[in-house]
């Protein structure tokens, strides 16, 4: 290292090949960090990554930080089967880096983990305004949100600044929701699930990942923080909105009996009703770019 160069921190990043993940690395390179991709192969394709590793053989020293994004998507009919993969690559996978984290020494540990959680957490609550404060509710998805958050703090107890991102939607147009949403729309068959009163907390993609970078560099941040827009919308009005933004019709409402015939069991999370609001993420000074639905669309669909 030449003279007067400051050595750069390491952040690692499992689930940096994926939507929100491969977005990160620039963040931290903005902030100092080098960046350590952590993928099942152990390798990947994902800009300003400069190193790899494996999470069966991870080795975290002289890593500062650890975001884990790590998750097989949920947004599909669940079977049993798929029910164990949903559990072993969130609780499972978060389980296994804590255990990477507890064989370094106590001296030698990253200063924050940053691990995703969902919004599933709170389960259907209706028109409840659900803070951080609020409790676990009922249901598949709420218990394995509380199991996947119960194995990241094993790190808060080892000296380890902990933060559990509840992940709302996400809208980016790099993917996910929004490219789906948006075919459907496109195709001029768009229209509310069941009734559509249930409220939908989403977040803008870019917002996501500035949250998360926000987190690990704010001392003052640690437990569950809502990874969600300060506007959430109930589905019908959402549908609405994004109706207007693709200037088609919303005519064609899904009814809860056709969801479950399609999807089964995942039905059920797409009539939950969320009222999530980001209120640590507002306290500790983050500045959202996209606080309300209206200015998310207009730049998603530009």
């Amino acid at each position: 290292m030449l003279p007067g160069m400051a050595e750069k921190r390491k952040a690692a990043v499992a689930g940096v090949t994926g939507l929100v993940g491969r977005g990160l690395p620039a963040l931290l390179a903005a902030q100092g960090f080098s960046v350590t991709g952590i993928s099942r192969a152990g390798t990947g394709d994902v800009p300003g990554v400069g190193r790899w590793q494996k999470p069966d053989s991870l080795d975290l020293s002289g890593h500062q930080a650890v975001i884990n994004l790590a998750g097989e998507p949920v947004n599909q009919r669940w079977t049993e089967e798929r029910k164990k993969r949903f559990r072993e690559s969130r609780v499972g996978y978060t389980e296994n880096i804590v255990a990477a984290i507890a064989r370094l020494p106590e001296g030698e540990r990253p200063a924050v983990l940053v691990n995703a959680s969902a919004v599933g957490y709170y389960g259907n609550r209706g028109d409840e305004f659900l803070t951080e404060a609020a409790g676990a509710g009922a249901g598949y998805l709420a218990d394995l949100c509380r199991d996947w958050e119960v194995a990241a703090l094993g790190a808060e107890e080892l000296g380890v600044r902990t933060v559990m991102i509840r992940i709302g939607l996400v809208l980016g147009r790099e993917g996910g929701a929004f490219r789906q949403l948006r075919g459907i729309f496109r195709a001029g068959i768009g229209g509310r699930l069941g009734d559509g009163r249930q409220w939908m907390p989403w977040i803008h993609l870019e917002d996501l990942r500035r949250g998360i970078i926000h987190a690990v560099v704010s001392g003052n941040m640690r437990g569950p923080v809502n990874g969600t827009a300060p506007t959430p919308e109930r589905n019908a009005d959402f549908t609405k909105k994004f109706a207007a933004a693709m200037h088609r019709p919303a005519v064609l409402p899904v009814p809860g009996f056709a969801l479950k015939l399609a999807f089964g069991e995942f039905a059920q999370a797409l009539l939950d009703s969320g009222r999530a609001v980001p209120s640590a993420l507002v306290a500790d000074g983050f500045a959202f770019r996209f606080g309300t639905l209206e200015e998310a669309l207009a730049e998603l669909v530009e």
